[in-house]
């Protein structure tokens, strides 16, 4: 799927001129796998880091681990979350820890200090020191372990590509995104996981499946409804203060449902509409992958007249200088 080669561009303007540009691959699919929109290479594998965590988190459901230990939508909304290691995003995975019999120590994504710079501070204030809870990935670290916890896998050892749990997500994807994903390139993501080289338009193909499930198995349909659900009502959880994943779901009222993911890659479902999204900045920049996912969004969502306001904000924010005064704006190239 070889669309328009020459990729788009989100712009950095500073005063009157463009200071910097980032190019831009992306797909948008439909559940019927037909291509609505497309630039750039989609056929390159990427690595899709966090933005996978919604299918990651599917063995949760379909294996019944979520039913035997009475998961709640909070905790399924964290499994899918890189959150900012704010006090509720920190309780609701200690919860959960502790209910299924672990603690922090059981997670093996290592621990570093909040990304929300308030909650760091005040961690640091009060003489404690941060914990594998306060890791972005935590929540998702969880669902695993509760995944082996009711099937009997061994805890230790988990984020092995070889282990039974990665196996187990390793087959969700390939079905999910309908690519034999057994001998693509592997690498290791931040948090210790394998991470698998994937086409954007297979992640977009994945995605319109995912809020569109009607084509899956009546247990997978069961699974992505129920994940769905819960990101769609807990937004802070999938990412938290002034953070785009919370932002744009609340602002679409729930007619999408996005994850960032490292590295300039960002996805998108919106399951009424039965379209899958997937893009990736060629530089990795976070900054632009918002930028261009709003812009997509706002085409593809189906937002009303309020909602087109509200991501008008998201698909252009400011560029300030150190005493916070607006100097420019990242926005979309013409043409995107």
């Amino acid at each position: 799927m070889m669309h328009n080669p020459e990729p788009a561009a989100v712009e950095a303007w500073r005063g009157a001129m463009v200071e910097s540009r980032h190019r831009v691959a992306f797909a948008v699919l439909d559940a019927d796998d037909r291509v609505i929109e497309a630039r750039g290479d989609i056929e390159r594998p990427v690595y899709a880091r966090s933005a996978i965590k919604p299918l990651q988190a599917l063995p949760l459901v379909e294996s019944g681990a979520a039913d035997a230990l009475a998961v709640s939508p909070e905790e399924l909304a964290i499994a899918c979350a890189s959150h900012g290691g704010e006090p509720r995003h920190v309780a609701v995975v200690t919860a959960w820890l502790q209910r299924i019999g672990l603690t922090e120590h059981d997670l093996e994504c290592g621990a570093h200090a909040p990304s929300h710079a308030p909650s760091a501070r005040a961690l640091y204030a009060a003489g404690e020191e941060p914990t594998a809870v306060h890791n972005n990935c935590s929540g998702k670290h969880t669902g695993m372990l509760a995944t082996c916890r009711h099937l009997g896998d061994p805890t230790r050892g988990y984020i092995s590509f070889e282990h039974p749990q990665q196996q187990r997500v390793l087959a969700v994807l390939s079905e999910m995104c309908g690519v034999d994903l057994k001998n693509a390139p592997r690498g290791i993501d931040g948090c210790g996981l394998p991470q698998l080289g994937i086409p954007l338009g297979a992640l977009a193909r994945a995605f319109a499946r995912f809020g569109a499930p009607e084509s899956l198995t009546p247990a997978r349909q069961a699974g992505c409804r129920r994940i769905a659900g819960a990101m769609a009502a807990h937004p802070f959880l999938l990412a938290g203060t002034g953070r785009f994943c919370t932002l744009a779901i609340t602002a679409a009222n729930g007619k999408a449902l996005v994850k960032t993911g490292a590295e300039g890659v960002f996805i998108a479902s919106i399951p009424a509409r039965g379209i899958g999204i997937a893009l990736k900045i060629e530089d990795g920049a976070a900054r632009a992958a918002e930028v261009a996912m709003a812009s997509l969004l706002m085409r593809h969502a189906g937002l009303d007249d309020g909602e087109q306001a509200a991501f008008q904000t998201l698909s252009r924010p400011a560029v300030t200088n150190v005493a916070g005064t607006p100097v420019g704006a990242i926005v979309a190239a013409p043409g995107f």
